[in-house]
């Protein structure tokens, strides 16, 4: 593929298109989609706002979000056979959905994947919490429902800064120099009866059950580095500086809200999709989005070198997607958004 696509269609042709036209089946890395919640509402657009609170009286309809219940689940698994096609067997799909209908979805999407391709359901943060009067606890979380093709998918691994929190707590001791550090064993569980992680290190032995987790040249090196910290009574420890780690792991709990004053119903933030795109794909990977809305994913694609395929039915949509692939300015960093617009006639097409 020489350049990103945005197609203005239905997505299940878009995608019928992308596999019968464009040859594009098995090829595509990353796919995050954020359907419809099967809220039973209308969005819509007033003098260029986006109303955030479904069936607004006033304003150009985004988009139409009236199935529910087994025809909502109907409509998105038909989507998800095609995606499943189009995905490459190192890809992953990122399905973002609402709490209210996810379970149910994510059934399907085992059905679909393979429940052996279950990655995450991830929490999402979406916003403040709410004190609205209701029966039930405050809502401020939606779920990603996260699926690869194989067992061997693109995974680049994330990580996020340690807060001043976290190194106080992980790393709570300091050298003469200052520098945060803590120290773990060095030796596991499990005895070994041959082989150098049983061999005595400085006249020690492990202790009974255990070995040493390296063989003890290295630990002498360590030691000579004045990377093993002894104790009073004679005990070695690892020493792990915080400024040599890269971070901590990223889990399952997210907190990305969404922008106050959206472009577009529904948008997202921008630095989820960011992580999303990092973490799920390689540079040159192509990432689709079949209900691209503001474009969001699209431009963290654009921003991340990666070719990337929008699909809308929705004019505001694709307005809205323009919009913001325009508004990238070119650096040293990452290049102007150049990409194809293509308004699919299904009619006209297949007659």
């Amino acid at each position: 593929m020489q350049k990103s696509i945005l197609i203005q269609a239905d997505n299940i042709d878009g995608m019928r298109y992308l596999l019968d036209v464009k040859g594009l089946r098995g090829k595509i890395d990353l796919v995050y989609i954020d359907p419809p919640f099967a809220t039973g509402s209308n969005f819509t657009i007033t003098n260029g706002r986006a109303s955030t609170i479904s069936n607004s009286r006033s304003g150009d309809i985004a988009y139409t979000d009236t199935l529910k219940g087994t025809d909502f689940i109907d409509y998105l698994k038909k989507r998800l056979l095609l995606i499943k096609e189009l995905l490459s067997d190192k890809g992953s799909i990122y399905l973002h959905i609402d709490y209210k209908i996810g379970h149910y979805v994510k059934v399907m999407m085992d059905e679909v994947f393979g429940i052996e391709n279950f990655r995450n359901d991830i929490t999402r943060v979406k916003c403040n919490p709410k004190n609205f009067d209701r029966i039930g606890y405050g809502n401020i979380k939606d779920l990603i429902l996260f699926y690869t093709k194989s067992n061997n998918p693109i995974w680049n691994e994330p990580r996020e800064k340690y807060t001043e929190r976290d190194l106080e707590k992980l790393f709570p001791k300091k050298d003469k120099f200052g520098r945060r550090y803590t120290t773990v064993p060095i030796h596991a569980p499990g005895e070994t009866s041959n082989g150098k992680s049983n061999e005595p290190f400085k006249g020690i032995l492990p202790p009974a059950g255990r070995h040493w987790r390296t063989d003890v040249e290295t630990l002498e090196k360590w030691d000579n580095d004045g990377l093993i910290e002894w104790s009073n009574n004679g005990n070695p420890r690892k020493i792990i500086y915080a400024d040599e780690r890269e971070g901590k792991r990223v889990q399952d709990i997210w907190e990305y809200k969404d922008p106050q004053y959206p472009d577009y119903p529904t948008e997202k933030n921008s630095d989820m999709l960011d992580l999303i795109i990092k973490t799920s794909s390689n540079e040159n990977s192509i990432v689709l989005d079949c209900f691209c809305g503001s474009g969001t994913t699209l431009a963290a694609a654009q921003r991340n070198n990666r070719k990337w395929i929008g699909i809308d039915q929705s004019y505001l949509a694709i307005n809205a997607s323009k919009n913001k692939l325009d508004g990238i300015k070119g650096d040293l960093f990452s290049i102007k958004a150049d990409y194809d617009f293509e308004v699919l006639d299904v009619q006209a097409r297949t007659a």
